[in-house]
Protein backbone atom coordinates (compact mmCIF):
# COMPACT_ATOMS: atom_id res chain seq x y z
CA UNK A 1 0.00 0.00 0.00
CA UNK A 2 1.03 3.80 -0.70
CA UNK A 3 0.68 6.85 0.51
CA UNK A 4 -1.01 8.05 -2.73
CA UNK A 5 -4.46 9.14 -1.07
CA UNK A 6 -2.77 10.75 1.72
CA UNK A 7 -0.19 13.65 2.41
CA UNK A 8 2.36 12.99 4.30
CA UNK A 9 2.14 13.35 8.05
CA UNK A 10 3.96 16.29 9.90
CA UNK A 11 2.99 15.47 13.48
CA UNK A 12 1.61 11.78 15.01
CA UNK A 13 -1.09 12.30 17.66
CA UNK A 14 -0.32 9.79 20.86
CA UNK A 15 -3.29 8.66 22.97
CA UNK A 16 -2.75 9.18 26.58
CA UNK A 17 -4.20 6.95 29.41
CA UNK A 18 -7.57 9.14 30.01
CA UNK A 19 -9.49 12.22 29.09
CA UNK A 20 -11.45 12.90 32.26
CA UNK A 21 -9.76 15.94 33.82
CA UNK A 22 -10.41 14.77 37.78
CA UNK A 23 -7.87 11.47 36.39
CA UNK A 24 -5.87 14.02 34.58
CA UNK A 25 -4.69 15.84 37.67
CA UNK A 26 -4.22 12.79 39.34
CA UNK A 27 -1.94 11.11 36.51
CA UNK A 28 -0.08 14.59 36.16
CA UNK A 29 0.97 14.93 39.54
CA UNK A 30 2.01 10.97 39.40
CA UNK A 31 3.77 11.40 36.91
CA UNK A 32 5.67 14.72 38.13
CA UNK A 33 6.79 12.86 41.35
CA UNK A 34 8.06 9.89 39.52
CA UNK A 35 10.14 11.76 37.68
CA UNK A 36 11.71 13.70 40.20
CA UNK A 37 12.15 10.56 42.69
CA UNK A 38 13.53 9.25 38.96
CA UNK A 39 15.61 11.82 38.20
CA UNK A 40 17.32 12.53 42.38
CA UNK A 41 17.55 9.29 42.93
CA UNK A 42 19.81 8.02 39.54
CA UNK A 43 22.18 11.55 40.19
CA UNK A 44 22.25 10.63 43.28
CA UNK A 45 23.64 6.83 42.52
CA UNK A 46 25.69 8.32 40.12
CA UNK A 47 26.82 10.86 42.27
CA UNK A 48 27.43 8.45 45.46
CA UNK A 49 29.56 5.95 43.34
CA UNK A 50 31.81 8.54 41.84
CA UNK A 51 32.34 10.05 45.24
CA UNK A 52 32.77 6.98 47.38
CA UNK A 53 35.97 4.77 47.16
CA UNK A 54 34.25 1.85 49.15
CA UNK A 55 31.86 1.91 45.86
CA UNK A 56 35.06 1.93 42.94
CA UNK A 57 34.38 -1.74 42.13
CA UNK A 58 33.45 -3.25 38.39
CA UNK A 59 29.72 -4.02 40.19
CA UNK A 60 29.43 -0.48 40.77
CA UNK A 61 30.73 1.04 37.74
CA UNK A 62 28.45 -1.04 36.11
CA UNK A 63 25.23 0.21 38.04
CA UNK A 64 26.52 4.09 37.68
CA UNK A 65 26.42 3.33 33.91
CA UNK A 66 22.65 1.97 34.63
CA UNK A 67 21.87 4.92 36.42
CA UNK A 68 22.93 7.13 33.66
CA UNK A 69 21.08 4.92 30.91
CA UNK A 70 17.59 5.05 33.78
CA UNK A 71 17.96 8.52 33.65
CA UNK A 72 18.20 9.43 29.79
CA UNK A 73 15.10 7.18 29.31
CA UNK A 74 12.73 8.43 31.43
CA UNK A 75 14.06 11.62 30.34
CA UNK A 76 13.15 10.98 26.58
CA UNK A 77 9.57 9.72 28.07
CA UNK A 78 8.12 11.10 30.96
CA UNK A 79 8.88 14.90 30.53
CA UNK A 80 6.04 14.35 26.83
CA UNK A 81 3.90 12.89 29.33
CA UNK A 82 3.89 15.33 31.57
CA UNK A 83 3.63 18.20 28.73
CA UNK A 84 0.71 15.93 26.82
CA UNK A 85 -1.29 16.10 30.55
CA UNK A 86 -0.88 19.61 31.24
CA UNK A 87 -1.45 21.40 28.27
CA UNK A 88 -3.98 18.79 26.69
CA UNK A 89 -1.34 18.60 23.95
CA UNK A 90 -0.97 15.01 22.03
CA UNK A 91 0.46 15.95 18.88
CA UNK A 92 4.05 15.16 18.39
CA UNK A 93 6.26 16.35 15.41
CA UNK A 94 7.53 13.83 12.98
CA UNK A 95 11.02 15.20 13.50
CA UNK A 96 10.05 14.66 17.32
CA UNK A 97 8.96 11.27 17.06
CA UNK A 98 12.08 10.24 14.71
CA UNK A 99 14.17 11.81 17.25
CA UNK A 100 12.45 9.84 20.02
CA UNK A 101 12.94 6.58 18.44
CA UNK A 102 16.70 6.89 17.79
CA UNK A 103 17.16 7.82 21.41
CA UNK A 104 14.83 5.32 22.48
CA UNK A 105 16.43 2.74 20.64
CA UNK A 106 19.49 3.44 21.68
CA UNK A 107 19.39 3.34 25.66
CA UNK A 108 16.58 0.45 25.63
CA UNK A 109 19.26 -1.97 23.86
CA UNK A 110 21.91 -0.43 25.79
CA UNK A 111 20.42 -1.02 29.09
CA UNK A 112 20.03 -5.07 27.89
CA UNK A 113 23.34 -5.31 27.50
CA UNK A 114 24.53 -3.31 30.38
CA UNK A 115 22.16 -6.04 32.24
CA UNK A 116 23.76 -8.45 30.94
CA UNK A 117 27.11 -7.37 32.02
CA UNK A 118 26.14 -7.07 35.27
CA UNK A 119 24.57 -10.58 35.25
CA UNK A 120 27.57 -12.09 34.33
CA UNK A 121 29.88 -9.65 37.10
CA UNK A 122 27.81 -11.14 39.54
CA UNK A 123 28.12 -14.87 37.51
CA UNK A 124 32.03 -14.65 38.41
CA UNK A 125 31.59 -12.97 41.45
CA UNK A 126 29.42 -15.61 42.80
CA UNK A 127 30.77 -19.05 40.90
CA UNK A 128 34.39 -18.16 40.65
CA UNK A 129 35.31 -15.79 43.31
CA UNK A 130 39.43 -16.39 42.69
CA UNK A 131 39.39 -15.30 39.34
CA UNK A 132 36.99 -12.01 39.73
CA UNK A 133 40.02 -9.73 39.59
CA UNK A 134 41.33 -11.10 36.44
CA UNK A 135 38.51 -11.40 34.84
CA UNK A 136 36.55 -8.32 35.84
CA UNK A 137 39.61 -6.00 35.33
CA UNK A 138 39.04 -2.27 34.82
CA UNK A 139 39.90 -2.78 31.04
CA UNK A 140 37.57 -5.52 30.49
CA UNK A 141 35.00 -3.90 32.33
CA UNK A 142 35.07 -0.04 30.15
CA UNK A 143 35.05 -2.50 27.15
CA UNK A 144 31.83 -4.09 28.26
CA UNK A 145 30.50 -0.98 29.21
CA UNK A 146 31.90 0.98 25.88
CA UNK A 147 30.59 -2.02 23.67
CA UNK A 148 27.38 -1.93 25.61
CA UNK A 149 26.95 1.53 24.50
CA UNK A 150 28.51 0.88 20.86
CA UNK A 151 25.47 -1.49 19.88
CA UNK A 152 22.67 0.42 21.51
CA UNK A 153 23.89 3.25 18.93
CA UNK A 154 24.21 0.67 16.23
CA UNK A 155 20.21 0.10 17.43
CA UNK A 156 19.40 3.35 17.25
CA UNK A 157 20.65 4.49 13.56
CA UNK A 158 19.47 1.21 12.44
CA UNK A 159 15.84 1.58 13.70
CA UNK A 160 15.46 5.75 12.62
CA UNK A 161 17.04 4.59 8.90
CA UNK A 162 14.27 2.00 8.78
CA UNK A 163 11.41 4.46 10.10
CA UNK A 164 12.26 7.33 8.39
CA UNK A 165 11.65 5.13 4.91
CA UNK A 166 8.42 4.54 5.66
CA UNK A 167 5.32 6.93 4.95
CA UNK A 168 3.15 8.15 7.05
CA UNK A 169 -0.67 9.68 6.46
CA UNK A 170 -1.48 13.16 8.23
CA UNK A 171 -3.89 11.22 10.08
CA UNK A 172 -2.00 8.86 12.27
CA UNK A 173 -2.52 8.35 15.56
CA UNK A 174 0.00 5.91 18.09
CA UNK A 175 -2.63 4.39 20.32
CA UNK A 176 0.53 4.80 23.29
CA UNK A 177 2.49 7.69 25.26
CA UNK A 178 5.24 7.50 23.26
CA UNK A 179 6.39 7.02 19.92
CA UNK A 180 6.68 2.57 19.86
CA UNK A 181 8.38 1.64 16.43
CA UNK A 182 6.05 -1.79 16.24
CA UNK A 183 3.02 0.59 16.37
CA UNK A 184 4.96 3.45 13.57
CA UNK A 185 5.34 0.28 11.74
CA UNK A 186 1.77 -0.88 11.89
CA UNK A 187 0.12 2.76 10.63
CA UNK A 188 2.70 3.06 7.44
CA UNK A 189 0.87 3.14 4.51
CA UNK A 190 4.22 2.18 2.45
CA UNK A 191 6.57 -0.92 2.26
CA UNK A 192 7.59 -2.07 5.88
CA UNK A 193 9.82 -4.77 4.52
CA UNK A 194 13.03 -3.24 5.56
CA UNK A 195 11.61 -1.94 8.93
CA UNK A 196 10.65 -5.17 9.75
CA UNK A 197 13.72 -6.72 9.20
CA UNK A 198 15.64 -4.34 11.09
CA UNK A 199 13.41 -4.52 13.88
CA UNK A 200 13.44 -8.77 14.32
CA UNK A 201 17.38 -8.46 13.63
CA UNK A 202 17.46 -6.43 16.43
CA UNK A 203 15.14 -8.37 18.89
CA UNK A 204 16.94 -11.77 17.52
CA UNK A 205 20.67 -11.00 17.15
CA UNK A 206 20.93 -7.77 20.62
CA UNK A 207 17.73 -8.48 22.47
CA UNK A 208 17.34 -12.30 22.99
CA UNK A 209 21.09 -13.00 23.16
CA UNK A 210 21.62 -10.77 25.84
CA UNK A 211 18.70 -11.83 27.89
CA UNK A 212 20.23 -15.46 27.29
CA UNK A 213 23.43 -14.03 29.30
CA UNK A 214 21.05 -13.39 32.01
CA UNK A 215 19.09 -16.06 32.07
CA UNK A 216 22.65 -18.88 32.04
CA UNK A 217 23.96 -16.48 34.41
CA UNK A 218 21.31 -16.66 36.82
CA UNK A 219 20.83 -20.52 36.09
CA UNK A 220 24.52 -20.95 37.22
CA UNK A 221 24.37 -18.52 40.16
CA UNK A 222 21.50 -20.87 41.95
CA UNK A 223 23.53 -23.62 40.91
CA UNK A 224 25.87 -22.43 43.02
CA UNK A 225 24.28 -20.75 45.89
CA UNK A 226 22.44 -23.82 46.41
CA UNK A 227 25.19 -26.01 47.00
CA UNK A 228 26.89 -22.99 49.77
CA UNK A 229 26.01 -25.98 52.75
CA UNK A 230 25.30 -22.71 55.24
CA UNK A 231 22.18 -20.79 55.53
CA UNK A 232 23.84 -17.28 56.28
CA UNK A 233 26.35 -18.23 53.02
CA UNK A 234 23.51 -18.75 50.83
CA UNK A 235 21.64 -15.25 52.21
CA UNK A 236 25.13 -13.48 51.40
CA UNK A 237 25.49 -15.07 47.98
CA UNK A 238 22.21 -14.37 47.02
CA UNK A 239 21.75 -10.89 48.79
CA UNK A 240 24.53 -9.93 46.03
CA UNK A 241 22.23 -10.23 43.25
CA UNK A 242 18.74 -9.92 44.61
CA UNK A 243 18.52 -6.14 43.36
CA UNK A 244 19.70 -6.77 40.06
CA UNK A 245 17.49 -9.87 39.81
CA UNK A 246 14.70 -7.71 40.61
CA UNK A 247 15.62 -5.00 38.03
CA UNK A 248 15.67 -7.60 35.28
CA UNK A 249 12.95 -9.71 36.12
CA UNK A 250 10.72 -6.28 35.87
CA UNK A 251 12.56 -4.73 32.82
CA UNK A 252 12.52 -8.07 30.95
CA UNK A 253 9.15 -9.03 31.78
CA UNK A 254 7.78 -5.69 30.54
CA UNK A 255 9.29 -6.12 26.96
CA UNK A 256 8.34 -9.99 26.96
CA UNK A 257 5.09 -8.43 27.19
CA UNK A 258 5.15 -5.95 24.82
CA UNK A 259 6.67 -7.30 22.40
CA UNK A 260 6.75 -11.28 21.96
CA UNK A 261 3.14 -11.93 23.26
CA UNK A 262 0.83 -11.76 20.25
CA UNK A 263 -0.97 -8.83 19.62
CA UNK A 264 -4.56 -10.31 18.90
CA UNK A 265 -3.87 -12.16 22.58
CA UNK A 266 -3.31 -9.19 24.92
CA UNK A 267 -5.34 -5.38 25.15
CA UNK A 268 -3.86 -2.32 23.97
CA UNK A 269 -4.67 -1.13 27.72
CA UNK A 270 -2.35 -4.00 29.09
CA UNK A 271 0.43 -2.72 26.29
CA UNK A 272 0.26 1.08 27.89
CA UNK A 273 0.55 -0.48 31.22
CA UNK A 274 3.45 -2.90 30.48
CA UNK A 275 5.39 0.47 28.30
CA UNK A 276 4.68 2.49 31.46
CA UNK A 277 6.73 -0.28 33.76
CA UNK A 278 9.87 -0.45 31.87
CA UNK A 279 10.51 3.21 30.68
CA UNK A 280 8.92 4.64 33.66
CA UNK A 281 8.80 2.89 36.66
CA UNK A 282 11.51 0.72 36.08
CA UNK A 283 14.01 4.01 36.15
CA UNK A 284 12.91 5.14 38.91
CA UNK A 285 12.88 1.85 41.39
CA UNK A 286 16.09 0.72 40.03
CA UNK A 287 18.02 3.15 42.72
CA UNK A 288 15.31 2.81 45.54
CA UNK A 289 16.17 -0.89 45.01
CA UNK A 290 19.93 -1.11 45.07
CA UNK A 291 20.69 1.72 47.76
CA UNK A 292 17.49 -0.12 50.72
CA UNK A 293 18.61 -3.74 49.72
CA UNK A 294 22.77 -2.87 49.47
CA UNK A 295 24.58 -2.56 53.10
CA UNK A 296 27.92 -1.02 50.78
CA UNK A 297 25.29 1.81 49.51
CA UNK A 298 23.92 2.50 53.03
CA UNK A 299 27.60 2.72 54.39
CA UNK A 300 29.14 5.09 51.40
CA UNK A 301 25.90 7.00 52.12
CA UNK A 302 26.76 7.46 55.91
CA UNK A 303 30.53 7.99 55.39
CA UNK A 304 29.90 10.64 52.87
CA UNK A 305 27.36 12.42 55.20
CA UNK A 306 29.91 12.54 58.17
CA UNK A 307 32.73 14.00 55.49
CA UNK A 308 30.08 16.62 54.80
Amino acid sequence: MTGSNCTQATEFSLVGFTEDPATQVTLLLLFLLTYLVTILGNLGMITLIRASPLLHSPMYYFLGNLAFVNLCTSTIITPRILVGVLLGKKGMAYAGCMAQVFTFSLFVITECFLLATMAYDRYVAICHPLLYPLVMSPERCSHLVTGSYLLGLTNGVAQTIGMSSLFFCSSSSIDLFFCDISLLISLSTSDTTLSLILLRTSSSLLGVPSMLVVLVSYLAIISTILSISSAEGKRKAFSTCASHLTTVSTFYGALIFMYLIPKSDTSRGGDKWAALLYTVVTPMMNPLSYSLRNQEVKEAWRRLRKIK
